[in-house]
């Protein structure tokens, strides 16, 4: 197992050692949701990824979903590939990419005699921020709209401020206000409203749809938020971005 500060990874089928003959693959690996439409949307992201970085590129889920990373990585050792690069596609710096992901990468490796190259996770820096803006355009959101930036919520308080900060940002060039709100711990959605001007826009930090935001779904048909979908493909230039990392640092 490789961590991203010795990535020797390859982009567009160059030849480098360790790469398949259509060059070193990307695994993007995802938490896992057991809602219906979250894999489809993983499944999305690392299409586009593999399309624009000519490599082959899956998915795989640390739980909840299928595969995971140990079935992938047996599948490329067959193909013939001994190196893949792992892009851990999680928002903050919290349990699973600071236990889960290593401990998942390191089993997989070992199992299946594959070099593992893990970068550095999506975060909450100005390129996440820069994608959240364009999926709020999207949605057609005034700029004059108060905003809540939904995530799913850590039991580490740094990873917590990481999002309250990335809301701040967020709302930087805007009239409208930006509050961050969590699904399994304070601030709650509910709890950051007061002094809000309604309808708000929902705005996840959400690669896909998941068991949290459902209910929020509800509630903003009921009072007429305008709810900004799942970055799903949107998020393609992050991870491409943390892969292109690894091969530059490779070259």
């Amino acid at each position: 197992m490789t961590f991203s500060s010795e990535p020797p990874a390859t982009a567009g089928g160059s030849s480098v050692s360790g790469a398949g003959p259509t060059g070193i693959p990307v695994i993007g690996l995802a938490h896992g949701s057991r809602h219906p439409r979250g894999a489809a949307a993983i499944e999305a992201l690392m299409i586009a990824v593999g399309a624009a970085a000519g490599v082959p590129a899956h998915a795989a889920y640390l739980d909840l979903a299928q595969p995971d990373l140990g079935a992938v990585v047996a599948s490329l050792a067959v193909e013939g590939h001994r190196r893949a690069v792992v892009v851990p596609l999680l928002f903050t710096v919290a349990f699973h990419a600071t236990v889960d992901v290593p401990e998942a990468v390191a089993e997989a490796a070992e199992a299946h005699g594959v070099e593992l190259v893990v970068t550095d996770i999506l975060g909450t820096g100005d390129d996440v921020a820069a994608v959240l803006r364009g999926a709020l355009d999207g949605a057609e959101v005034d700029g004059d709209a108060d905003a809540v930036l939904f995530a799913v919520g850590s039991s580490r308080p740094e990873a917590n401020a990481a999002v309250a900060d990335l809301a701040a940002r967020l709302a930087e060039g805007r009239r409208g206000e930006v509050r961050a709100a969590f699904g399994t711990c304070d601030p709650r959605v509910d709890h950051v409203l007061d002094g809000l001007t309604e309808p708000v826009a929902l705005w996840p930090l959400f690669l896909a749809d998941g068991l949290l935001l459902d209910p929020l779904r509800n509630v903003a048909a009921e009072r007429g938020w305008t709810v900004v979908e799942p970055l799903g493909a949107q998020a393609a230039p992050l991870v491409l971005a943390r892969y292109a990392a690894a091969r530059d640092r490779a070259a």
